[in-house]
């Protein structure tokens, strides 16, 4: 999933750590919530809310679907200000490659969403649906529930899903730190390329300057005028 380049969603800043948006960021959303609301019912139905994604989005049609029903929390057709905002923040983590972080700072509403039957426990065709939105390889969820679930029903209840989101920051955290290990390394190395390229040409100055008699700021010189 991605935001197509130069909608207004593209425009909006996610604060990295908390994954919401700034006070500013929330007018302008209420603003653009409002331009879309065609009936002014303070509310987007099924047509509204799929021609946004299409718009926003390189969503298909069935996922639009998928992602309508999971945010009609009281299925009555229509989703509020309310839903829309927590799904631009779930757009946008995704957008930026924090999805392990909005799912640890929002652990609660996240398993609500996932919770689509109301059963206080997500199963795994759960995940498998809406995985998409949160960037859940089919690896990454089988290793989920062999891992976190702790009682064995094949079902995460809210705590081991909030082990799992915990789980996954600590993995985010560890790869980003070995990314920026290697980029500093790479850094490094063109550094001393650098370096050992700067002392190759003094040193060939210094032997061209030998050979014709003329110091090397003079054979510099030369050079230039030649």
């Amino acid at each position: 999933m991605k935001l197509r380049q130069g909608s207004f969603l593209w425009y909006l800043y996610l604060d990295k750590i908390y994954c919401l948006l700034s006070v500013r960021n929330v007018k302008a959303l209420v603003e653009y919530f409002h331009l879309l609301d065609a009936h002014q019912s303070n509310t987007l139905n099924d047509v509204l809310f799929y021609h946004f994604l299409k718009h926003v989005t390189n969503l298909k049609q069935t996922q639009i679907k998928t992602v309508f029903d999971m945010f009609d929390w009281n299925a009555v057709g229509e989703i509020g200000f309310e839903q829309f905002y927590v799904l631009v923040c779930i757009l946008l983590s995704h957008q930026n490659h924090l999805e392990e972080q909005f799912m640890y700072r929002h652990s609660r509403p996240v398993f609500d969403l996932l919770d689509v039957d109301g059963e206080l426990r997500i199963a795994a065709h759960n995940f498998h649906t809406y995985r998409f939105l949160f960037n859940i390889k089919k690896q990454e969820l089988k290793e989920l529930f062999h891992d976190f679930d702790i009682t064995g029903d094949r079902r995460l209840n809210y705590k081991e899903f909030k082990l799992y989101t915990i789980f996954s920051i600590d993995k985010s955290q560890e790869r980003q730190k070995a990314e920026k290990e290697k980029h500093d390394e790479r850094e490094k190395q063109q550094e001393k390329k650098e370096k050992d390229k700067g002392k190759w040409k003094s040193l060939l100055l210094r032997r061209l300057s030998r050979q014709v008699g003329v110091s090397p700021q003079g054979h510099l010189e030369k050079m230039r005028i030649d």
